[in-house]
């Protein structure tokens, strides 16, 4: 306590700096690594598409919108995705109503996301006009199915290969219609104040 009593300003203020600047370091290198993990993962997710769109809201055609994270326009229309960041083993399936989630101790259920997929590619198909629409719901490998996927179910390490941009060469009038349907959906479509993970 002595030895601190024996301080100058001057070393008091120097203290200050040097733990602010370690502070500031350390939230700098926090807020890199968060956004090096955001990029990678809408990466991973857009990696088999020719365009896409993030965090838009989709009109439902009756005055209210649908939060859709990710449009991908690929070479077989456009695909819906809504991601899931969950931990855990999870457990779900096309009939439950809810899909349970196991993490060591903890446990707890979200609502099944396969009606409220059904309800956004609608939404989609409703804006698109012919282009075709699919879905999915993505998991991050922080998640594991250990009883198997559920219908539209999809882990992001094969979301690639599901949706190869090369997997077949679309006819001319196809990726025109595409194109078209794909305008339309831009110029129908607002940002998302829902913004989760991205």
């Amino acid at each position: 306590m002595d030895e601190l009593s024996k301080l100058t300003p001057t070393a008091w203020a120097l203290i200050g700096a040097a733990v602010a600047v370690g502070f500031g370091l350390s939230m700098a290198w926090r807020w890199y690594r968060q956004y090096r993990a955001r990029k990678a993962l809408r990466a991973a997710v857009t990696a088999g598409s020719v365009e896409h769109l993030t965090d838009m809201l989709v009109p439902d055609g009756m005055g209210g919108s649908y939060h859709v994270d990710y449009l991908l326009l690929g070479m077989r229309g456009v695909v819906v995705i809504d991601l899931r960041d969950v931990k855990g083993n999870i457990f779900g399936g096309d009939q439950m109503a809810e899909w349970t989630v196991m993490d060591g101790p903890r446990r707890h259920t979200f609502t099944n996301p396969q009606s409220a997929l059904y309800d956004r590619i609608a939404a989609v198909k409703a804006v698109a006009g012919e282009v075709p629409v699919e879905g999915r719901i993505v998991f991050t490998r922080r998640g594991k199915f250990p009883k198997g996927l559920p219908k539209w179910t999809v882990m992001l390490d094969d979301l690639k290969s599901e949706f190869a941009a090369a997997e077949f060469e679309a006819p001319a009038e196809s990726a025109a219609s595409f194109r078209e349907g794909w305008q339309r959906l831009q110029e129908a479509l607002k940002p998302s104040y829902m913004v989760d993970m991205r």
